[in-house]
């Protein structure tokens, strides 16, 4: 009984070797083994319906077709109604009127993503599917503005305030202020998120990851996000994207 065992330990393992070498040696000479890579990871650049973002996922099979799938991602939120104007008697920087907060968000969610059309060949387009769930972290920093001041010596001067829709006009404001002005004043706003998405990878080896990503997102703030003066804060934000994905698979 042992003898066996031994036997087909040794069968096992010889050819588990054979397999890692012959496909390692396939991808050295530039060909494809078409093998399933366990591992994956992958990163992204992707334009959402409301600003810009970058992505990180690292996913595993669970079986042939599905894989578990977490990602992290950062990106800036804007509101649908941010324009920007400038003061016409100077040459300051163009600003948004009326915003209350700049806004950065980070997401970190869970999720599955099954293949719906695998590859025949090198040369097609692998279709898949994926959901997540997870939260968020939003940090809202007040916006901050230029106006003009006068000292005692009748000299102007333009100082940065908080930005306050009960008190500035557009003709107030000589310019928008620094990105650091209000940073100590940052307020953060936990969430959750829901994603449902559709990718289409296309990359020439099977150990490649390049695809073309396109989905929607719900995010949810218990604590509605405030972003321009005079708009509702919002506790419910929609968002469409599509994304240019890229990473490497492995065993």
């Amino acid at each position: 009984m042992f003898g066996k065992l031994s036997y087909l330990f040794t069968f096992l393992v010889i050819g588990q070797l054979s397999f890692s070498q012959s496909t390692t040696q396939a991808i050295a000479n530039g060909n494809d083994p078409n093998v399933l890579y366990r591992n994956e990871m992958s990163g992204g650049l992707f334009l959402h319906s409301r600003g810009l973002g970058i992505n990180i996922m690292r996913s595993k099979h669970v079986t042939a077709s599905r894989k578990r799938v977490m990602e992290l991602e950062m990106l800036n939120l804007k509101h649908p109604k941010e324009i920007k104007v400038s003061n016409q008697s100077d040459n300051s920087k163009r600003f948004v009127y009326g915003k209350l907060n700049s806004i950065l968000m980070f997401r970190a969610g869970v999720g599955y993503q099954t293949t719906v059309y695998k590859k025949a060949d090198r040369k097609s387009v692998e279709i898949r599917s994926c959901y997540f769930l997870g939260g968020n972290i939003t940090f809202a920093k007040p916006n901050y503005i230029l106006v003009y001041r006068q000292n005692t010596f009748g000299v102007k001067y333009q100082e940065a305030i908080k930005y306050n829709s009960s008190i500035h006009t557009i003709d107030s404001i000589s310019g928008r202020g620094s990105i650091v002005d209000g940073l100590s004043e940052t307020k953060i706003y936990p969430g959750f998120y829901a994603k449902a998405n559709l990718s289409f990878e296309f990359a020439p080896y099977s150990d490649n990851v390049k695809a073309i990503e396109t989905g929607i997102i719900f995010d949810y703030y218990p604590k509605a996000l405030p972003i321009m003066a005079n708009n509702p804060s919002e506790n419910f934000i929609m968002t469409l994207y599509v994304s240019f994905v890229f990473g490497k698979k492995w065993f």
